[in-house]
């Protein structure tokens, strides 16, 4: 499946990057990770219709996951689930009027976004009809 990490901050990024690995949980497919740094990236990627799940910084500058995040829901269509990065755990709130599917607050806990990224890779599989490995592939 492929993972799209966006984020202006190549720290951030990696960071992402690393706490899904290649396969977030044994009963996910591998992942592909797609780094997006800027906002008209990510739009051209998930138009495309290539990406199955998008992780989104919403304190990404100069445009913040938050409100990507409602730009793809209002004008991708069937665009992926997506996770929302949030600084605190008070913008909960703002997550929700950007209609990210998941959230995960800073400082980002490895374990909290690899399970995050994996429930959404579980939920895209049943929406778009695939069957989940009956085995985890190594």
């Amino acid at each position: 499946m492929r993972v799209l990490v966006y984020s202006d901050d190549a720290g951030t990024r990696e960071k992402v990057r690393l706490a899904i690995g290649r396969r977030p949980a044994a009963d996910v497919p591998l992942v592909e990770i797609v780094e997006c740094a800027t906002q008209p990236a990510v739009l051209k990627h998930l138009d495309s219709g290539e990406i199955d799940i998008a992780v989104l910084d919403g304190e990404a500058a100069p445009a913040g996951g938050m409100g990507v995040s409602r730009q793809a829901k209002d004008e991708v269509h069937n665009c992926p689930p997506i996770l929302l990065i949030i600084a605190r755990k008070d913008d909960r709130w703002l997550a929700n009027w950007s209609r990210a599917d998941a959230v995960v607050a800073q400082p980002l806990d490895p374990m909290a976004v690899a399970e995050a990224v994996a429930d959404l890779m579980r939920r895209r599989l049943n929406l778009t009809g695939s069957n989940l490995p009956a085995q985890p592939v190594s």
